[in-house]
């Protein structure tokens, strides 16, 4: 049995599908909060053929955890997660999970997201302040005040480990299961006047491309070397018959 071109196939499958995400990367190496996107390949061993045969698996996508540039921005409406969580807002079909913490208040005083998702609380409540009450202040725990008064806490939550992430525009992730609230602050803060970056290195991205790029010429190259040794043997075998 000829396994050199099923290989070669299951190779440029995984490759086509680690190029999406590299593409999707560096389109994003600017988007305020973006999580890098990561495949992981298993090894798929065949027992049919005479001896065992190796596979790419298909690959199992994830999100990188890695932190984000801080810049600091000034603007009190600016929030970063300094620590393993996310901020949270009610989108269209429940909560949403995002480090992108640029955030305005409406007419009404709701706390929102620049694209108007209201941003919530610990307990999944919206988050309204007076909007003619001053400016805001925000501590490391979330806590909102104006002139000196409480108006609220910014809710910080923690994605479960193992969790399927669905990615929500650019930079929200939905998981399948119930985000942690976060009570304890000695290892994660809020950060007022901070903007957190894409955690994607453009760098990296693109030397990743370039091996991309050569293997799969290199499996490009493996499927025509088995399509003429296919074509050659049966040329043979019609000579000979």
């Amino acid at each position: 049995m000829e396994t050199a071109l099923p290989v070669a196939l299951s190779a440029q499958l995984a490759m086509s599908k680690r190029l999406d995400t590299i593409a999707h990367n560096v389109a994003n190496s600017r988007t305020t909060g973006f999580r890098a996107e990561e495949i992981k390949f298993e090894e798929l061993i065949s027992l049919s053929a005479p001896e065992p045969v190796s596979f790419a698996s298909e690959g199992t996508t994830y999100f990188s955890t890695r932190s984000g540039e801080m810049t600091q921005t000034g603007n009190p409406l600016d929030m970063a997660v300094d620590g393993d969580a996310f901020f949270a807002f009610q989108g269209p079909n429940g909560p949403v999970y995002t480090r992108d913490g640029r955030m305005r208040i409406n007419a009404q005083g709701m706390v929102e997201t620049i694209s108007g998702y209201p941003l919530v609380d610990v307990g999944g409540a919206p988050l309204q302040v007076d909007p003619n009450a001053g400016p805001v202040t925000i501590t490391r725990d979330g806590m909102i005040t104006q002139n000196g008064a409480q108006a609220g806490a910014v809710g910080l939550f923690q994605l479960p480990a193992g969790a399927k992430l669905t990615r929500f525009e650019n930079s929200g992730l939905i998981p399948d299961r119930a985000a942690v609230p976060i009570v304890e602050f000695a290892d994660v803060g809020v950060l007022q006047g901070f903007q957190e970056g894409s955690n994607v290195n453009p760098m990296l991205e693109i030397s990743r491309l370039i091996s991309l790029q050569r293997a799969f010429e290199n499996a490009s190259n493996l499927v025509q070397s088995s399509e003429r040794t296919l074509d050659d043997a049966v040329k043979t075998l019609g000579t000979n018959s």
